[in-house]
């Protein structure tokens, strides 16, 4: 509440007053003071408080809870509006209205979707006195939809060349966070070569044999729903110039190599945006976000500027490399043409994007609650900018004011209301609505009629203080309608207080510019309108101010010497000060060389760091003052060198006032050794427990030679005494002679005081033990108490030696106890000791968990839910629940195979779980038990489960056999994890001409049965690409990949001599059998010769051992058998099996995988546990190195490869 008052009135001309008494009317307008006890009497309109946000999207997991509060006397009640049609809440079941509040709770938990609450929703407050309105809430569920399923073919590119990698996210609510990782979950690198897109994609201005992996994969985070979803992994391969050299040069004989230069460099080009221009809108407010990524090698670098124009200093940011331009707080001004600019050597190129700034409505002045009295003038003013121009409406009661009932005293002039003579019924909430195509602005401000006698809301005899010759200030807050006018008085005389002599302000308080001693009274604040009158008293005193009397004075002294300044403080009887000491306007060092009493500050042993202005400040309550001096430090008058050295130890050790807890030590200090003693450090020994140790007692100025030492009972003290001075710590006294204090009880109890069991049927209570020093006297024992927490027992007690452990047995399992543990000596009991909780042992629970379920989510995991088991039966505290789970048998192939446990673990009290990494198509069995700190309880019945059918691995081999002029022969094993039924192979091949481009494709289904196929009719002296997978009814597998050449035609074959057809080749043949024939009839007659020559014994005494066959009984290179083969230990080895022609080796693989558990690469889980992944198979398998076929060389082979 503000009252204007005018000290002097001015005269106003003619054709001004109207004008000025319309502004003199709309500052007297009335405020209501946040009073509270004012606010409860106050009718009011309703004022809306809280609501959420326009647009609300919600999680649609979660109950939707849309608010609106608001505040008003008498309390509002509530509506609401949905899709602009009354929203009648009683007939739905699902949605309840917050008691005392307009919030709307839908309980889309239990049953309901939150797609049906769709729409556009608004609230509405009203009392007697009007209605307020809510913003248009919009109610949109968050979306996060996974990626459409898509075949991405691997990537093959030349080192050099520019690449992008789309990601094209699914369309999300709110759109998705966009990031790049690999398999392990590490984020890509990125630079100025490789970089992430404002769309997600991921640019290469130019790719690097680095660049090769096959885990590009893109994740789209929907923070809302707190969920990840992957795309399908990218492969990439990046293939150098020799490379590719070594690959014409090996398969197509081409003497046409690429050049030294391993990639050529070119100028920069624009992967976005697209063309020389583009536009760009962007909304005022909001963060303006420019792009421009460039290819090229060298890799350009990107440069920006603002044409006719400067990017603003403060605002402007740059991103990603330069390569996005980021300005803040976006406004009109920002408007223009932006250039980016990439270059490198080889080139610029430009591009520009012109910006246009629009503009969702803003306040200019938004429209204020107005308090009036009747027959009062007033406005409501609502004005908004825009681009484009807003529009402004006005609505009465959330009712269009076209369509409002008429009122009038209100006048409607475009974004202003003018109120004259307003009346009690013209009391209401209105609406200003501020809107253009970029959105709305909605903003209720209500008129308040009132009538109110005025009240002073000051508090009665409130006593103010003030130092004499200084302002006083005399509060009283008012409220009144009309606007009261305000009086003062003193001492309850008869006239008010004149303007001349005191200062009256608008809001009541009286202002007394120079107070004095006669100033001292009581004050009467009187208001009165035309409704009545209210007055309140107040009491002033004057105090005298606080002034130092005697104050510091500028002293000179030398290096070493002690200085003293004085600060003497004359104040109010009634006030009590306090004096500070301040050095250069700080601190005082932490120093002992400082000493401050009463009135002096005391420097010893004066430095040069000492020299400085020394402040003396008085406080009080009221007032403050100070006194400086400055202290210059000189050097002392030469005397000759004095020897330094620590002190002299004290001697002379007397003990005096012998009491029971204290004794006083007197000494006299030995030389200092020209280096002041600047403390004493007393020690003592406990000869009685630990004779011949010495213990630190205390601490004294070394101006003090006595001191009075704190005693514990029951100790044999001697003490000793050291100096100590800047140069060191003299040695130690004589000791004095020995004082046993009285034994007493003691003072405190053991302390860790802990009860834990460790067997079901006792309890282990335990504790840290007194030292001899805290037992205060002999016989030192401990009182054990316990009692069960929850019953009615007393306390069971028992007294134990100087131990630090008791068993109590006998115990029920498991049950809470209260504990306490008291020290006692023979002096009496410690004070009464603190209560601790412990726990009687645990044992195994005895319930299993129950109604184990579970749902199959896909191939490789599973949904597991229980039953929380009763947590008496838990008999511990809960660690958890375990599931095992192992493979019984494959659903294809129904051989037992060896039973390998897993186990995972549930921390807490959970009741369901996920088991990762199963296998496809399998036949699982698992069971739950729950776990407490002695163990496992029993498992529950074995639950049994199918996995799905999954897509297949690999083939596990391809080989090409018996090439012909036109035909090749494919021979292959079956996948080794088919993961289903096979239901057929599909074969593809192409063919490859000698500058490595692809013919056309062929595609071929082979049944399932097969595993060898001949392709007939193929092109003579040609290479062939074959790609082959597995089917089952889940879809196919990863593909192997081969490559073969057929034979040259028969007449170049004919060309070529035959050298088995040679005459001289056959002779020579001959000769060599010949004489082969003869050395083998010559070693035979030399055998025949030996005698009884132990040949063979020595023969297998010195052996070669790699020779020598290998025993079936020696373990030492037995044949390997993991666990799960022992059903196929007798199994002949299949066809094929030796190492491939391509000099590849198969894959094994195994059970133990990361994968299995859900960590591997293969499966992925969000953040509330689920799976977001899929399985995926093998990749590609990299061509035979070389080429190599698996046939012996012939001379035709060999001129084929020069052709």
């Amino acid at each position: 509440m503000q009252l204007k008052i005018m000290p002097k009135k001015k005269r106003l001309s003619a054709g001004r007053a109207p004008l000025m008494l319309f502004l003199c009317q709309m500052i007297s307008a009335l405020e209501v003071p946040l009073d509270p006890k004012l606010l409860e009497d106050l009718v009011q309109p309703p004022t809306i408080t809280q609501q959420s946000p326009k647009d609300y999207i919600i999680d649609p997991r979660e109950n939707i809870v849309i608010q609106c509060e608001a505040k008003g006397k008498p309390p509002p009640s509530f509506s609401w509006t949905r899709n602009g049609t009354h929203f009648d809440i009683d007939k739905d079941p699902l949605v309840t209205m917050k008691p005392g509040s307009g919030t709307l709770i839908i309980n889309i938990m239990s049953e309901g979707k939150a797609e049906t609450y769709e729409g556009v929703y608004q609230c509405t407050a009203r009392n007697e006195r009007g209605a307020a309105i809510s913003n248009n809430i919009v109610i949109r569920p968050s979306r996060s939809p996974l990626w459409t399923k898509e075949k991405l073919e691997p990537i093959t590119l030349r080192n050099g060349q520019s690449l992008v990698l789309p990601c094209r996210p699914p369309i999300g609510l709110p759109p998705p966070i966009i990031f790049w990782m690999d398999n392990s979950f590490q984020r890509l690198p990125q630079s100025e070569r490789v970089s992430q897109g404002l769309n997600g994609d991921l640019y290469f201005s130019n790719v690097l044999p680095e660049d090769t992996r096959e885990d590009y994969i893109c994740y789209a985070r929907f923070n809302h729903t707190q969920t990840i979803q992957q795309k399908q992994p990218i492969s990439v391969k990046v293939i150098s110039v020799d490379e590719l050299n070594d690959t014409i040069a090996a398969n197509l004989s081409d003497t046409e190599f690429y050049g030294a230069k391993s990639h050529r460099q070119r100028p920069p080009a624009f992967l976005t945006p697209d063309g020389n221009t583009s536009r760009k809108e962007e909304l005022r407010g909001n963060v303006l976000s420019l792009e421009c990524i460039a290819e090229g090698l060298p890799t350009p670098i990107i440069y920006w500027i603002k044409e006719d124009g400067t990017l603003p200093i403060n605002r402007t940011f740059y991103r990603n490399f330069k390569k996005t331009l980021q300005i803040v707080q976006v406004t009109e001004a920002d408007s223009g043409n932006y250039q980016c600019i990439a270059k490198n050597a080889l080139g610029a190129i430009h591009h520009t994007i012109s910006v246009t700034v629009k503009a969702a409505p803003y306040w200019i002045i938004a429209p204020q609650n107005l308090v009036l009295s009747p027959e009062e003038d007033g406005a409501l003013i609502c004005r908004a900018s825009g681009n484009p121009k807003p529009r402004i409406s006005w609505l009465s009661n959330g009712v269009p004011i076209e369509i409002a009932p008429d009122d009038p005293s209100r006048k409607i002039d475009g974004d202003t209301i003018i109120f004259s003579k307003v009346q009690e019924r013209s009391s209401a909430v209105y609406q200003c609505n501020a809107s253009n195509e970029y959105g709305y602005l909605l903003a209720n401000a209500f008129v308040n009629v009132l009538a109110e006698p005025p009240r002073i809301l000051t508090s009665a005899n409130t006593l103010y203080q003030v130092i004499a010759n200084r302002p006083a200030l005399l509060d009283c807050a008012f409220f009144g309608s009309p606007l009261p006018t305000i009086e003062w008085f003193k001492d309850a005389k008869g006239s008010a207080l004149r303007e001349d002599i005191y200062v009256l302000h608008e809001n009541g308080t009286l202002e007394i510019p120079v107070a004095q001693k006669d100033s001292t009274g009581t004050y009467t604040c009187v208001a009165r309108n035309k409704l009545g009158m209210a007055k309140n008293d107040v009491h002033l005193e004057i105090k005298d101010p606080t002034r130092i009397i005697k104050q510091p004075e500028y002293a000179v002294v030398q290096r070493g010497s002690t200085v003293s300044f004085e600060c003497k403080v004359k104040h109010d009887h009634t006030l009590i000060p306090t004096v500070t000491w301040l050095k250069d306007h700080g601190e005082l060092p932490s120093d002992g060389r400082f000493t401050v009493d009463k009135d002096h500050l005391v420097v010893a042993d004066v430095s040069d760091d000492d020299g400085g202005t020394y402040t003396c400040v008085a406080n009080t309550t009221l007032d403050n003052v100070s006194a400086s001096a400055v202290l210059s430090v000189v050097a002392p008058t030469p005397t000759p060198a004095p020897i330094y050295d620590v002190p002299n130890p004290p001697f002379d050790l007397e003990m005096t006032d012998q009491l029971d807890r204290s004794v006083q030590l007197s000494w006299t200090p030995g030389d200092d050794n020209n280096s002041p003693i600047t403390k004493f450090i007393i020690e003592y020994e406990d000869a009685m427990h630990e004779p011949g140790l010495w213990h630190h007692q205390t601490e004294v100025p070394g101006t003090q030679t006595t001191a009075q030492l704190k005693l514990s009972p029951y100790v044999n003290y001697s003490f000793r005494v050291m100096a100590e001075n800047n140069l060191g710590r003299s040695l130690p006294s004589e000791a004095s002679e020995q004082y046993l204090t009285k034994a007493a009880e003691p003072d405190k109890n053991p302390t860790a005081v802990e009860g834990l069991g460790s067997e079901p049927d006792n309890l282990v209570i335990t504790w840290k033990p007194l030292n001899g020093f805290e037992s205060n006297g002999p016989g030192l024992q401990y009182k054990v108490s316990w009692r069960q927490k929850d019953g009615d027992d007393e306390w069971t007690s028992v007294v134990v030696a100087n131990v630090s452990k008791y068993i109590v047995s006998g115990t029920p399992t498991f049950v809470p106890y209260l504990i306490k543990v008291q020290a006692l000596n023979d002096a009496g009991f410690a004070p009464e000791p603190a209560v601790v909780m412990g726990h009687s042992g645990e044992d195994l629970p005895m319930v299993a968990p129950g109604n184990v379920r579970v749902n199959v989510v896909n191939s490789t995991l599973a949904e597991v839910h229980w039953d929380p088991v009763p947590l008496k039966s838990i008999r511990g505290h809960l660690q958890g629940y375990r599931i095992y789970y192992w493979k019984a048998q494959s659903s294809l192939t129904r051989n037992r195979r060896h039973l390998e446990k897993k186990i995972l673990t549930f921390q807490g009290s959970k009741t369901h779980g996920m088991l990762p990494g199963l296998e496809p198509f399998s036949h699982y069995s698992l069971n739950v038990r729950v776990v407490n700190g002695k163990g496992e309880g029993p498992a529950s019945a074995d639950k049994v489960f199918n996995t799905p059918e999954g897509v297949p691995s690999a083939p596990s081999s391809l080989k090409i056999v018996n090439p012909t002029l036109d035909s090749l022969t494919l021979e292959w094993e079956p996948p080794s994890h088919p993961n289903g039924i096979l239901t057929e192979y599909t074969l593809k091949y192409q063919p490859i001409n000698s500058t490595h481009e692809l013919g056309p494709l062929v595609d071929l289904k082979i049944p399932a049965n097969k595993t060898r196929w001949t392709l007939k009719n193929l092109n003579f002296s040609t290479r062939y690409k074959f790609y082959f997978y597995a089917q089952t009814a889940a879809g196919s597998g990863s593909q192997i990949t081969e490559e073969a050449i057929t034979t040259v035609d028969e007449a170049m074959a004919s060309r070529q001599v035959d050298i088995a057809t040679q005459g001289w080749f056959i002779g020579l043949m001959c000769a060599v059998a010949l004489l082969i024939l003869i050395l083998l009839i010559v070693c035979f007659i030399r055998r025949n010769k030996g005698g009884k020559y132990p040949v063979k014994e020595k023969e297998d005494a010195h052996a070669d051992p790699e020779i020598q066959p290998m025993k079936e009984d020696d373990g030492t290179f037995g044949e390997y058998r993991s666990l799960e083969s022992d059903a196929e230990d007798h199994k002949p080895l299949k066809k094929g099996s030796r190492t491939p022609s391509d000099r590849t080796v198969k894959k094994e693989d195994s059970d133990d995988s990361l994968v299995d558990y859900g960590e591997g690469v293969n499966g992925q889980f969000n953040e509330d546990g689920s799976f977001i992944g899929q399985y995926s198979g093998k990749k590609e398998k990299e061509p035979a190195e070389g080429n190599e076929s698996s046939e012996a060389p012939s001379p035709v082979n060999a001129m084929n490869s020069f052709v």
